[in-house]
């Protein structure tokens, strides 16, 4: 097994949360930037994941409506559906990263204070860009070796559909070092 792109992954999280923690406490025209960065990403994520959930609904009502009432099934809706609720997944996890609406040590987080609690957002950080990396490059790795095959039905390539994983894994970075810049704790007032 070749275990160079998990090597440079690990490396570069850390790198990552390590300029983190330094912008995090020295550098504010940075913080700033990346901040702005993250608004307008994390709001383009939104609004793309909240079109493609429209986008599988519509389309999955179309298929109901060609099965049942036209007693002609359609041939492109079913992978439309697929395609779209996975793009839908991979832009909307950049956002619930942003917002810190995922499962997280929150206990831990509440009950901590000082440098441990800013070790255990910095962990935090590390195992999210390190997991979004991983999703990155074998996201990317998958979308070019299925760049000349052909979604059944849709008669487009299959690297449409896996490209959500690479271009959702960016978002999601972008929105994990957004929430550790400017934390948004919304995972217990969202909850049910």
């Amino acid at each position: 097994m070749n275990t160079v792109p998990l090597l440079v992954i690990g490396v570069a999280s850390l790198l990552g949360t390590l300029l983190a923690l330094w912008i995090g406490a020295r550098a504010e025209p940075a913080r700033r930037a990346i901040l702005g960065l993250d608004r307008v990403a994390t709001e383009l994520a939104a609004v793309a994941a909240c079109l493609a959930l429209a986008v599988a609904c519509f389309a999955g009502l179309w298929q109901v409506i060609a099965r049942f009432a036209t007693e002609t099934p359609s041939v492109w809706s079913e992978a439309l559906v697929r395609t779209a609720l996975i793009w839908m997944a991979m832009l909307g996890l950049a956002v619930a990263l942003r917002a810190g609406a995922l499962v997280s040590i929150d206990m831990a987080h509440r009950y901590s204070r000082g440098g441990l609690r800013r070790g255990l957002e910095a962990a935090s950080l590390a195992s999210s860009l390190s997991l979004m990396g991983v999703l990155f490059w074998f996201g990317w790795s998958m979308a070019q070796r299925v760049k000349f095959q052909e979604m059944a039905g849709l008669e487009v390539s299959m690297s449409w559909g896996y490209a959500a994983i690479p271009l959702g894994a960016l978002f999601a970075m972008l929105g994990a070092l957004g929430n550790f810049l400017d934390r948004r704790s919304a995972e217990l007032e969202a909850a049910v």
